[in-house]
């Protein structure tokens, strides 16, 4: 819930004078990186002291979705990151939101390592985006945006695979028995 919270307010401090002065600039990003930091820690602690709940479970990749989805739009409409890169992410986002549910009576396809280590280097790329650092240091965000982009196509279609094969296992047994 911290991370849902922290979004709008993330955003103002994004948008702040114009969106490009360099105090502002370290606000938003502090607030995106503390909030992308709660989630890892969310995530242990409900693990190791046995507090995984349903709310958690859809709540988390919620969260989640509206940090970085903000963030993306945010930079995209002050001009410091190109629409084409915020649209091919947000579309894999909401396409493998909807095929997890239309997956659900099959079964669950749970987060992969791809898809964690997707969402890390996405929240690094997005934090390099967000600091106003040097124009020499451009390559780092932009070789780091570009790592984020792959991951997100490749798992992606990882995920479009684990459904057609949860589909496939769950109907073969039921082809053998007609």
């Amino acid at each position: 819930m911290v991370r849902i919270a922290i979004v709008p307010v993330f955003l103002w401090a994004l948008f702040a004078d114009g969106g490009h002065d360099t105090n502002w600039r370290i606000v938003a990003f502090l607030l995106f990186a503390g909030a992308a930091v709660t989630d890892r820690v969310d995530g242990q602690l409900a693990r190791k002291y046995g507090l995984v709940t349903d709310f958690g479970k859809l709540a988390d990749p919620i969260a989640d979705k509206a940090l970085i989805g903000a963030a993306l739009v945010g930079l995209s409409a002050l001009g410091d990151l190109s629409w084409w890169v915020t649209i091919v992410i947000a579309v894999r986002e909401l396409g493998i939101t909807a095929l997890r549910f239309s997956v659900l009576r099959h079964g669950v396809i749970p987060a992969s390592r791809g898809g964690k280590l997707k969402t890390l280097v996405q929240a690094f790329a997005i934090g390099f985006y967000i600091l106003p650092l040097p124009a020499g240091l451009a390559v780092v965000s932009t070789t780091l945006m570009g790592i984020a982009v792959a991951l997100t196509v490749i798992t992606g279609i990882d995920y479009v695979v684990q459904s057609i094969r949860l589909r496939a296992h769950v109907r073969a047994p039921q082809l053998r028995r007609s």
